[in-house]
């Protein structure tokens, strides 16, 4: 008999779980949580998950050492009560900032927390836009990474603004993900070189590229204080470019790093998604917030008919750009 899909949403962006639960028209499968009163964690799966296919929905954000806790303490659960399968739905994976040893007696976090989850009985990782394509190498599990370029870039597309326009990285890293979204909006891109900008924004050599009299689109996986997407607006305008936006994956948006982005006037809009739950005392009008939810209800159905999941990493408005 095949197996069949359970749903679990834990205390982090448990909204984007009911969302995804209620794509696939399947309901959340109830998980009791709570704390005792120095901060450990309890769970417990209310119902009978004998043989399923499990996908636990939970992002490794807002406070991410908890939310880490909580997805490794829920599949300690998951196996014990006899999953057919396990597969960790983690929209945004913290810690992957920590991918590489940049300096002596550095770790590698994102290597140890890829470890922890393999070593914890998880068969399978989905996520969205990690930091940097490696980490897919650290585990040894498969790995199904998502991209949110086609929602993003539909923003564009659908208000008819792919005209005159010039995609942005805010630094060199990120030069691979801007290009790949420039051939989407089949636009020119460029690349900031921080090192300039952050000191004299005003410097034609602060920006690889020709932004004058276009409206520029800052493209990046994380926004956390903000102030790289400032800087980089900064340097923009002041070589000519008209006006200047920022379309960008992941929200962490840390302390009061909301607040600033809404007051800053050299940025028109912000474009995020839902893999991490903006707070609603950081919503700003200047904040248009995409669901990824059908795209990771997509995915979990087609992983569980074993269906080919490539054809969710193109954009159906030009499809023949493939942006893995």
């Amino acid at each position: 008999m095949e197996s069949q899909i359970t749903l679990l949403g834990l205390s982090t962006n448990n909204i984007l779980a009911k969302s995804v639960a209620e794509e696939l028209n399947i309901p959340l499968t109830p998980v009791d949580i709570q704390r005792f009163a120095d901060g450990e964690i309890y769970e417990r799966v209310q119902e009978s998950i004998r043989g399923d296919d499990v996908y636990v929905i939970a992002p490794i954000a807002e406070e991410v050492n908890d939310a880490f806790m909580e997805i490794m303490i829920v599949v300690d659960a998951l196996r014990r009560s006899s999953a057919g399968q396990i597969t960790v739905v983690m929209p945004y994976m913290g810690y992957a900032r920590q991918d590489r040893k940049a300096k002596s007696r550095e770790p590698i976090t994102a290597k140890m927390v890829a470890s922890l989850i393999e070593m914890n009985g998880v068969d399978r990782v989905v996520s969205i836009d990690l930091h940097a394509q490696q980490i897919q190498g650290f585990f040894d599990i498969p790995v199904d990474h998502l991209k949110a370029a086609p929602l993003l870039t539909d923003y564009f597309y659908s208000r008819n603004m792919t005209d005159n326009l010039v995609i942005v990285s805010p630094d060199h890293t990120g030069a691979g993900r801007a290009r790949k979204f420039a051939d989407i909006l089949k636009a020119p891109w460029g690349v900031v070189n921080d090192n300039i900008a952050m000191t004299n924004p005003e410097s034609p050599d602060a920006i690889v590229g020709d932004v004058n009299g276009r409206r520029a689109v800052i493209v990046d996986d994380i926004v956390d204080t903000g102030y790289r997407v400032q800087m980089t607006a900064r340097a923009l305008l002041a070589n000519g470019a008209t006006e200047v936006y920022v379309a960008a994956t992941h929200p962490v948006l840390s302390g009061d790093a909301a607040d600033k982005l809404a007051t800053d006037d050299n940025i028109e809009r912000y474009i995020f998604t839902d893999t991490i739950q903006i707070p609603e005392e950081k919503l700003n009008p200047k904040f248009t917030v995409l669901s990824i939810a059908p795209l990771l209800a997509e995915a979990i159905q087609r992983i569980h008919d074993n269906d080919r999941i490539d054809v969710l990493l193109r954009s159906s408005n030009n499809p023949d750009v493939n942006i893995y």
